[in-house]
Order: structure tokens, then sequence, then C-alpha cells
């Protein structure tokens, strides 16, 4: 797909959008064709760094020791210790809540067999299992990174929704956002473009309006 030309045609997609008088999200749907997704190996699971991030607050969850802690100086949004990490077990309800409400997980490699043991059914149908982190490493700039990243999944169905932005968000950046996801799912299909039926910008109370590739 010509760069520009679709630059262009997301820009136009998105104007075309009802403005409301509230923060709306806005996703790329990418429709796909002439793809197994019964066969795991052609399903899409990337992590995207968006150039103009999300426009929204993320929140980022740490699982890790006290040193790691120290280290992400209060940058985390959730700090999950190896003794409470232990506990969730007994409370299942409010394990779920909280992973709902965190977009993204971090966890000292140390931790991990724990972390799946114990979170892995409720993190892993969500695609939230934690990125391993070496406990030497200062996780400060991996949360800053994931705090403009966004996920692209594919499951059984033939779509992809991947969240590029707020319209509050200048036109073009959301339209960057939107054109660097579509690089990166091209770059993960065999066929590349040719793999790609549609491709539509939604709103999160507004239609769905159709990208025109030209």
């Amino acid at each position: 797909m010509d760069g520009e030309a679709l630059k262009k045609s997301l820009e136009e997609a998105i104007n075309k959008s009802p403005k409301r008088n509230f923060g709306e999200s806005v996703d790329l749907a990418v429709n796909l064709k002439d793809v197994d997704l019964s066969n795991p190996k052609n399903r899409i699971n990337e992590e995207i760094l968006l150039p103009n991030g999300r426009g929204r607050k993320i929140k980022v969850g740490l699982i890790s020791g006290n040193e790691m802690a120290t280290k992400a100086k209060g940058n985390a949004d959730k700090f999950i210790s190896a003794e409470e990490l232990d506990k969730m077990t007994d409370h299942k309800r409010e394990t779920k809540k909280m992973v709902n409400d965190i977009d993204f997980f971090i966890a000292e490699v140390a931790l991990m067999p724990r972390v799946g043991k114990i979170l892995g059914g409720i993190m892993g149908p969500r695609g939230k299992m934690p990125r391993p982190v070496p406990a030497s490493v200062d996780p400060t700039p991996i949360i800053n990174n994931l705090r403009r990243t966004v996920k692209a999944r594919s499951k059984e169905k033939p779509v992809i929704h991947v969240a590029i932005g707020t319209k509050d968000m200048e036109v073009e950046k959301i339209a960057e956002n939107g054109l660097e996801v579509l690089k990166r799912i091209e770059a993960k299909l065999e066929k590349g473009e040719e793999n790609i039926r549609t491709i539509y910008v939604k709103t999160t109370m507004g239609p769905a309006v159709k990208v025109e590739v030209k």
C-alpha cells in the first residue's frame, strides 16, 4: 500500500466521524481474507509502539520484588509483590477486576512461573500475560514504552481491532498511528496487503467509516 495515499485516506475517514462532547477513542478495524486462522501460526499477536501515543493514560502493572519496584520509582500504576501474588488465589473476583483494569503487565523473570500458575488462567485469555524482565534491568523505560503501545490480535474471526488514538488528538497524528499499525499487520501476513479485505475507522459511539485504499 502507498504510505502517503493510505495516510490521507485514514485522515479522510477520521474526519467523517461525527464530533461528540466527550473524549472518544478511535479504533482501526482490519478485516482479513484468505487467512487460515484455525492454524495458530497464522494468527497475529503483535505489540505495536505508536509514534504519537494512545491519547489516554495507559495503566501498567509491575510484578516483582522490592529491588525492581525501587528501580521503577513509582512509575507503575500497580505494584504486586511476590507475597501479594501468592494470596491472589484466594481472591479471584478482585484479581479479575484488577487484571481487567490494567492494560499491560511486566514481571520479574524469577516470578514468571508463579505468575503463570496463579494468574495464567485470567491473564492468558485477555492477552495480558506479563512481559518478563530480568531483575537487573530498570523497568522504567519499558513502562514508558508500554504507555504508547497497542496490541494487534487476531483470534478465530478474521478481524483485528486496534486502538489508534482519541478524537481530541490531531487527525494527522491519529492517521500516523493507524499507518504504523497497518504496516506491522501487513508485514505479518503471508501475502501482505493481499490478505487485507477492508479497513474501517470507528469511534466509540460513531459508525464504522470505510478507509478507501487507492
